[in-house]
This record gives C-alpha cells, structure tokens and sequence, in this order.
C-alpha cells in the first residue's frame, strides 16, 4: 500500500523542482528574511543551566531555599596574596576599589575591610553594637600594622570570610543584586565596570587581583563561548570547503556548497530567535553542526549530478535524477540523523529538549535546501566539463575501493575475528568508565578565571556553595543552645572534611556575641555555657544590628536556619561519599523525629542533574536505536536485515565507549551526547549502502555477491567522501578552549571513522556471509520505500554501475 502511494513520488518532486525554479528561489528567499528578522530575539543564556526538570525533588528543595534565604550564588570575591597589600599606599589603595564596587548601582553590600566592623558590648545601653575596625583616615604604617595584628589574632569570625590568616590573604566580598544575578545586567557588569576597576587597582599598585565567584565564573564562561560561536562556524566553513573542494576540485561546486550550508546555519540562528530559546553551551554548537552534516547532502547530490552527466552528457535528464535516485534515500539518512538529535527532547532537560528541538529540526531544513537548490543553481548553469568529472575516475579513490573490495572478498575471517576482538576489548574498557558530575570540570583550564578558581580553593577552601537547611519544627527554636550545640557539632565535623571550607552559620554570630561579652578576647569565641546563654543571646536579641546579621542565617520566625560551606573540585566518587558522611552525621546529630535537615546547593544541584541527564540520555540512545530500527523496518521488511544493519553501527559506539575508559574520559553531560549524535550520523552510511543494494540485487537477478561488490563500488566513494567530510568537520570542535566541547568532537570524529569502516567492510561482509539466510525475494516484495522510481528500469544494469 506505502509503496502505491508513494510510487512516482520522487519523479514527480524532481518536475516540480526543475519547472518551478524562480518561485522555489523566491520561497527560499522569503523564509531565510523572515528568519533573519528574528536574529533580533536572539540572547545568551544569562542564568545557569539546570539539568534537572523543575519537579525534580532535588530542585523543588532548592527552590524552597531560594523563596525562604534567597539567590545563594550572588558573591562575586576579590582577594590579593601578597604582603605588600599591607602597606599603607597600597591598602588605601584597596579600600578605593571596594568604595567603587558598593558604589555600583548593580551591587547590594560589600564585605570588606573598608568598611569591617567590630562586635562589642554596650553596658549602658544593656546590647550589643558594631563598630568600624578601621579609623577614617589611616596616616601612618604603624597604625595600620596594629590594626592587621588585631584583625589577624582578635577577629576569628571574619577568618576565612576576609582573610587568610596563615597566608595575610585579604579577600572582599561583593554581593550583587538578587534580582540582577540573572539577568544581563550582571553580565555588563562583570565584563565592563568590574573588570575595569579591578585593571586600574592592578596597574596603580602593581598587584595581582585574583577574582572568582559563581556569578563572575558563569559570565566569563559564557562570554568564552559566544567568542568560540564565530570561530567554530569559520573553521567548520573553511575544513569543509577544503576538503570538499580537495574532493571535487570545482570552485563551482565548492561554492554552492557553501551558500547552502550559509543559508542553512541563517535559519538555524532565526529558529533559535522564533522560539525565544537561549543560546546556551549546546545550542551554540547548533550553527557548525548544520555546516558538518549539510556539506555530505551537498556531496551525495553534486557527486550523483556529475556521475549521471558522465554516464550520458543529458543534464536536464541527470538533474532529474539527482532528484528521483537518490531523493529518498537522502532523506532517509537525514530523518535519522534529525531522529539522533530529537531524542533529546524526552530527557525533561530544558537545555538539551532547545537543544534537540533546534538541530532535529535545522537538519531537516538543511535537506529541504539541499535538494532545492543544488538541481535549480546547476540548471542555470552550463554542464559541468570534463575536468570538473576527473574526480571520478581518481586512481587512489579506485585504489582504496579495490582494497575494501579484495579486504570482503578475501579476508571475512580475519574481519570477524577482528570485530568481536575489539568488542571485547570495548566492553573490558567501558567498566571502567566513570561518571563526573563536576560543573567546573568542561571549563577551559588555561583561562584566567579558571586559574583564580584554583587559588581560591586553595586559600579558602572552595567556591561552589552547598547549603544545609535545619527546620526546628518550632518558633525560635533556631536560637535555643542545644540547637546550636548540634549546629555546632555538625560545623566541626564539615572542618574536619577537607574537600569542604570552614561553615558559616548563626553559631558563629553567637560565638562572637560571646567574645564580644568578654570584652573581645579571642579564647572566649565558642558557644555560651547554659548560665551564659540567657543573658548574652538576651542581649543580642536587643541589637538591631545583630538582628540584620541574623537575617542572613536564620528566617524570620527563628524556626529555620542554615550553614553555609564551599566545596572543592573533586571526582563525582568522592563529592557522592561526602554527601553520604554528611547525611550520616546529620542522622546521627539531629533526631528525625525533631529536626527537618537536608542538603543543597549548587554543587549538589549538578551532580545530581548529570546522573539524571546520563540515565536519561541512555534511554534517549536506546529510543534513537529503536526509531532507526524502525526505519530499517520500513525499508526491509525482514528482522535479519535490521540486525544486519545495527550491528555495523553499534559495534563503534562500544569501541568509543571502551576508548573512553581506557583514556579516562568520564560519562558527562558533553560526552553522553556522542553516542545518539554518531549513531544517528553513522546509520545513514548503511542506507545509502543497503539501498544501493537493494537496487543491485533486482539489477542482478538475485546474485548477491555481484551485488554487493557493485554497491561497495558506487556507494563507496560517496561515503568515503562524506565519512571524512564529517570526521574534520566534528574535529573542528578540539579547537575549543572548553574540555567538554573537545571531548564531544575528538570522540563524534573517532565514532564516526570506526563507523565508516564498519561499513564499508564489516557491512558487506556480512551480507555475504548471510547470503542464503536473506536472498529471498520478500526483502524486495512490495517495497516500503520506492528506490527505483519512476522512469528506472531494473534490466539496465549499465545505468546503475560504473
């Protein structure tokens, strides 16, 4: 029935094309300014990227946070490591740049030592008050020097919030607007006020500024990879017109390949722009994907123009044919290419469902204009001569067919051999891979801000936040000592954790309430006895100032609090062991049956994101097999025929996978995309192949060796062509400063060649070796999908083989 409805298609698609040329043209015209018109709409992501659907229990916990304490990642932090900081000309110096930063309309408050204040008590007003650490005007060295001596030995509460006190690191802390962190008003910021300051302090003094932060690491980042977009489209646009042009040597061919795939990444920005989406790390990939994966439609119908024009010299004839042979199987290929991408549209991710509905889409377009204009622009033009058809008849392509050919004909064995050698090898290599759920892991490491997010682990004990929320089930109940006794405890047990920075909490308010009670000696910043209690917390309680400050730790109604730590980089194995100590710890402190305690934060945010996205993901690959399966269905109505064509593509998928272990490279949101994408690219390699087959086998009157050897050599070429089109053109990706980037393109590039391989001669062999199981003639009986179209006669082999 399918094959009666769509018998002629093809042919009568290539009539319609070929006598509506100007109005095609037109349409195209329209469409590619109307897209433009929304570039306008285009915007970069300002907020971070959330891996998690917003009903996640993980992400509703956050969110709860954030409506109760609000936004946690709105520090930006500036220090400086060196002594001579401490100098007079140089501190005033310092002191100038923080009055500039909480000048700044996007700032909120600024900590620093400009304006550090003392907690002390005021016996004639029965409370306690805060006043400046620092005089208004410092005039002498030695006065200063007094003043760090006290800050450094008195004041243990700022240690580890504005200094070092091992290292005489001094660090400030700006805190942005809670409205503005996520917005691009942070962004312009960053990039122009921020840096500015900071670039002026440096060329005043001398010294080196070391800046980091949640919001300054997410705008540089993201700044990183608006200014890799432009260089990604020119180094996807210049490889492939190379090797494109190496193949074809026609500047004629060579440039219409590139006005197509131009047009094409023009609608991929305007489709970005009609759907309002971001341009994030994945969606800027979008532009240079379209260039790799539209350059093979291009070679497939130019390279089949130019066989038909040298078969007969009829261009108007080889023009339709472009159109009618091979239409479908273009087609086909891209469908399943787009179905790789679109698998991602079922993850629940927002950031990879843009992404999926972006390319799956875009890839389709890219076909449509392929098709379209390659037969139109070629028939305004003359008929290509004989030095554009050289490329044909090269001797090293017919050499490197003659070796595929002699490899199947002759050496089956050694193939299998060798095939189920590597899947072994594979899967030894893939229990060894391991997952990472780090967010700092893809960002460049030789950029400077990666750099200061290194030296403020090492100087403060990390910079990504994990929170812990504490619910005393009661009104005030935050502020009663054997609460805080456990806060306490917990507090001790997150020092003794490496990995993890000093915890900042309500009991350091009241630890330092303490010490200020006692005149400020240092020996007395601990938590009150139980006489002591009443009357210092009674007194804090009296303090305005102290109540602003308690603000920050505790919600209004003294029921729940929370501690605040900062976690180092490390492997996912060991942030998954903290998580589990800290829930152990918090079991054994906090009764259940008393105390609500759970964690969040950022950092556990995303580890928890990439372990849902990499099951996720799996079910996306295992969706992309079955749709392809499917496809395979449609085209061959026999199940050994699918399991012939799936195993060529997942065979490479298993050595990536086992590459990956071997190497070290970790299971990321970056590098699980690899497989959905190259499988989705690699399966059309075995369309063209088996539909040529197909074709060859009515051809031949069922003899299946002359069949495959004649479709190894028709198809062998385009397919070598394209596999090498798409292999330099994914390893433009390794340019990126980003590991994540990289990754994806060293490992779609390497898939994509064992793919190849796997095609041209693990395909065949197995076609041959299967013969008797598969040479019957229900695989051709009422085709699903029309190959020989109209006007095509299977009793003219000549027509079909060079």
């Amino acid at each position: 029935m399918v094959a009666k409805l769509t018998q002629g298609f093809w042919a009568k698609a290539a009539r319609i094309i070929l006598r509506n040329r100007i109005l095609i043209l037109l349409g195209i015209t329209a469409v590619t300014v109307l897209l433009a018109t929304q570039w306008k709409y285009m915007q970069f992501s300002s907020s971070e990227a959330n891996l998690l659907p917003d009903d996640h229990p993980a992400n509703l916990q956050y969110n709860a946070f954030l409506k109760e304490f609000g936004e946690e990642g709105n520090t930006i932090v500036l220090a400086v490591r060196d002594t001579a900081l401490l100098e007079l000309d140089n501190f005033n110096r310092w002191n100038i740049l923080n009055e500039q930063l909480e000048a700044a309309p996007e700032v909120s408050f600024v900590l620093s030592t400009d304006n550090l204040s003392k907690l002390v008590k005021n016996d004639s007003l029965g409370q306690f008050e805060l006043t400046p650490w620092m005089p208004e005007q410092l005039q002498r060295q030695g006065q200063l020097d007094t003043l760090f001596s006290e800050l450094f030995t008195r004041l243990p509460f700022y240690n580890k919030i504005l200094f070092n006190k091992d290292s005489k690191t001094l660090q400030t802390v700006v805190y942005l607007d809670k409205d503005l962190v996520n917005t691009t008003v942070r962004k312009d910021f960053v990039l122009n006020d921020l840096q500015n300051m900071v670039a002026d302090f440096e060329r005043d003094t001398g010294l080196d500024v070391h800046v980091s932060g949640m919001p300054y690491i997410r705008t540089m980042n993201a700044q990183n990879i608006i200014d890799e977009i432009g260089m990604f489209i020119t180094a996807a646009l210049v490889v492939t017109s190379l090797i494109f042009f190496f193949f074809f040597r026609s500047f004629r061919a060579t440039f219409i390949s590139i006005c197509v795939v131009i047009i094409g990444v023009m609608w991929a920005f305007g489709t970005l722009g009609l759907l309002r989406y971001e341009i994030t790390v994945l969606t800027a990939l979008i532009p240079p994907v379209i260039i790799v994966i539209g350059i093979p439609n291009c070679i497939f119908l130019i390279n089949k123009y130019q066989q038909e024009v040298n078969k007969h010299g009829n261009q108007a004839l080889s023009l339709q044919r472009v159109v009618s042979r091979i239409g479908n199987a273009t087609l086909m290929t891209n469908v399943t290419t787009a179905s790789g991408f679109a698998t991602f549209i079922i993850t629940d991710s927002k950031l990879l469902t843009e992404f999926g509905i972006v390319a799956s889409l875009n890839i389709l377009g890219i076909f449509v204009l392929s098709l379209l204009i390659i037969p139109i622009v070629y028939s305004f033009m003359p008929i290509p001569k004989t030095k554009h058809l050289k490329h044909l008849n090269k001797r090293w392509i017919g050499t490197f067919v003659n070796w595929m050919e002699r490899i199947v004909r002759n050496h089956r064995i050694a193939i299998y051999f060798t095939a189920i050698g590597l899947l072994v090898a594979s899967i030894i290599g893939i229990y060894q891979i391991r997952i990472s759920g780090s967010p700092i892991e893809d960002m460049p490491k030789n950029a400077g801000f990666f750099q200061d997010i290194r030296f403020f682990e090492s100087e403060f004990d990390g910079i990504m936040p994990v929170e812990i929320v504490i619910d005393t089930r009661q009104r005030n109940g935050v502020m009663k000592l054997p609460t805080l006794k456990r806060m306490d405890e917990l507090g001790h047990f997150i020092e003794e954790t490496p990995e993890l920075s000093k915890p900042i909490s309500v009991v350091n308010l009241v630890k330092y309430s303490k010490q200020a009670y006692y005149n400020g000696l240092p020996k007395y910043y601990q938590l009150p006895t139980s006489q002591e209690s009443s009357f210092i917390l009674s007194l804090a309680g009296k303090s305005d100032q102290d109540a602003n400050l308690l603000s920050s730790f505790v919600d209004s109604t003294g029921q729940v609090a929370r501690i605040t730590t900062y976690m180092r980089d490390m492997p996912t194995e060991r942030m998954e062991e903290i998580e589990e100590e800290l829930l152990e710890e918090i079991a054994k402190i906090f009764p259940a049956e008393r105390y609500d305690v759970s964690l969040t934060g950022k950092a556990l945010l995303f580890l928890k994101g990439t372990k849902y996205l990499v099951v996720n993901l799996v079910l996306s690959l295992a969706l992309a097999i079955g749709l392809i399966a499917l496809f395979m269905a449609y085209l061959f109505r026999s199940f050994r025929m699918i399991v012939i064509s799936l195993i060529p593509n997942l065979l490479p998928l298993l050595i990536t996978a086992g590459v990956m272990g071997y190497l070290g490279v970790p299971i990321k949101p970056s590098t699980i995309l690899v497989f959905s994408i190259a499988f989705g690219i690699s399966v059309d390699d075995t369309i063209h192949f088996l539909a040529k087959y197909r074709q060859e086998l009515a051809t031949h009157h069922w003899r299946i060796r002359q069949s495959v050897y004649a479709s190894l050599r028709e198809t062998g070429v385009s397919m070598f062509y394209t596999s090498i089109v798409l292999f330099f053109g994914f390893s433009v990706f390794t340019i990126s400063s980003f590991g994540g980037t990289v990754a994806l393109g060293a490992l779609v590039s390497a898939t994509l060649l064992f793919a190849m391989l796997s095609n041209l001669i693990l395909l065949p062999s197995l076609l041959l070796s299967l013969e008797r199981n598969i040479a019957n003639k229900e695989v051709l009986k009422e085709p699903q999908i029309d190959i020989l179209t109209e006007g095509e006669s299977v009793d003219k082999p000549e027509e079909d083989l060079e």
